[in-house]
């Protein structure tokens, strides 16, 4: 007998739907990309060109504090009105005041628009992390590969495009403000006091003055039309290039969809306080805060204070592509040697790298390290992304929106955190406080997956149990399986 169905649902695709989910999740990855050529490209200089009484840092910790907020009460409530797609192409045009204040950098405009910019990240980035785990469900179903697989693949996807922004982003800033004069500030008073005054002990509210250069305003604006034409460029490519979730989002646990906006905002603050969310969070506060420190700290007091401002795209370039190749390459490796063993390496790379800050004092001429430092930074970053976003997905299905929110607003927290102490501690103080959340984090998170493979350990030996209780032998009890 032969079953009609209206559209596909409960699972019931053609083969070829593969072909049309991997294009929405390369759709998807490059608005992304699209979109944080500009942000990222602007938010990468903020140290260095509004570096004033603390302006550019101020107004990216106003940005994580408005993201905080908005993962807390946003996302769920907007994608319920207006759906995953839109409100991924909504959250994009947020994002445009914030780089349209940077011709006008002033507390009262930069401010306001970084927190737009965080009101609109809440549900830009958990429609995307929800989009992606619906439809790895989905392929899972037509491939008969495991939707856990098929979830860290696409994150890997994801990420690799999604990092090339560091690339395009950086290399119009390096392009359009080395179209003259490139020289560290510090060169032109005296070349000695860069191992004094930059590296480990440089301090942004005392040093700033003397070490970083002002950009001409032709210049400035140049680099924030290109970018806002990006910004543009990004809401209409999802408008126009990705299906809605409503194709995929059936026959499956509910994402939230189902909920009243309370009930689907008490969903979010019940995930708040659940034991392994609870001790995923220092090490959620790391990632958001390495990635800040980078942007921020070390772009200033290794980069624009001991080579020049202009250089500062090139370096964050070479992080970004390797940031991109890492996202691909650990997504397969994790395949055949699991989460823990690349989370462990990524912990002791970024140890050497925390140690070289504090020991190695810049000095002219020593560019090629500043490369191999974004290089190695970028290996690491990929393995935390990638891995802990996919972990989520596995950790907390059926409450997607509720997990990647909690995700985002603890990487948020360590924006923040990075921030607002960066004009007022040393680098080799704010490197003592990285390195050691990460410590205490990546413990925190081998205790939770200890956790989870006891509780499956116990649940198989149960449904064991079970099946001999039955009369099941081994053979019918992995058919069972």
């Amino acid at each position: 007998m032969t079953v009609k169905v209206e559209k596909p649902v409960e699972g019931d695709f053609q083969p070829n739907e593969r072909w049309r989910i991997l294009k929405n999740v390369v759709v998807i990855s490059i608005a992304f990309m699209v979109q944080f050529t500009a942000y990222s490209g602007a938010a990468n200089l903020q140290s260095s060109i509004n570096a004033e009484a603390g302006l550019g840092t101020a107004s990216l910790a106003a940005v994580y504090a408005g993201l905080i907020f908005s993962n807390i009460f946003l996302p769920v409530l907007v994608i319920k009105w207006v759906g995953t797609k839109w409100a991924i192409s909504l959250s994009f045009i947020a994002y445009m005041p914030y780089i349209a204040a940077q011709l006008y950098p002033r507390f009262w405009t930069l401010i306001p628009a970084g927190l737009m910019v965080g009101f609109g990240g809440g549900p830009l980035w958990c429609a995307k992390c929800t989009y992606l785990s619906v439809v790895s469900e989905a392929q899972s179903k037509i491939s008969n590969i495991s939707a856990d697989v098929l979830l860290t693949r696409f994150f890997g996807l994801f990420f690799m495009i999604f990092q090339m922004n560091q690339v395009w982003g950086n290399l119009i800033s390096s392009l359009v403000l080395t179209a003259g004069d490139n020289e560290a500030a510090v060169t032109a008073v005296n070349a000695s006091m860069i191992p004094e005054l930059c590296g480990a002990n440089f301090l942004p509210a005392a040093d700033a003055g003397e070490a970083l250069r002002h950009q001409p305003p032709e210049r400035m604006q140049l680099m924030i039309g290109i970018y806002l034409a990006c910004m543009a460029g990004a809401a209409i490519i999802i408008a126009i290039g990705v299906d809605s979730m409503k194709r995929y989002n059936t026959g499956r646990s509910a994402t939230g969809s189902g909920l009243s906006g309370m009930a689907l905002l008490a969903v979010t603050l019940k995930l708040l306080v659940e034991p392994n969310q609870l001790m995923l969070v220092l090490l959620n506060t790391f990632v958001g805060y390495q990635q800040a420190f980078f942007g921020a700290d070390f772009s200033a007091a290794f980069i624009s204070c001991a080579v020049g401002t202009g250089t500062v795209g090139f370096v964050m370039m070479t992080m970004g592509v390797a940031d991109a190749i890492g996202c691909v390459v650990t997504g397969y490796i994790a395949k055949i040697t699991g989460r823990v063993p690349l989370m462990c390496c990524a912990a002791v790379l970024h140890t050497m790298l925390f140690t070289t800050m504090l020991v190695w004092r810049p000095h002219e001429g020593q560019s090629h390290i500043l490369y191999i430092i974004a290089i190695l930074w970028g290996i690491c970053d990929s393995v935390w992304l990638v891995q802990l976003n996919a972990y989520y997905g596995i950790l907390f299905p059926g409450r997607e929106e509720a997990a990647f929110a909690n995700f985002r607003l603890w990487e948020s927290v360590g924006y923040i955190i990075a921030y607002v102490i960066s004009p007022y501690l040393r680098t080799s103080e704010k490197t003592y406080l990285m390195f050691t959340m990460m410590i205490v984090g990546v413990t925190m998170y081998f205790t939770v997956e200890y956790r989870e493979r006891r509780g499956k350990n116990e649940l198989d030996m149960k449904s064991r149990e079970l099946c001999c209780d039955k009369g099941l032998d081994n053979a019918a009890y992995r058919s069972v399986e």
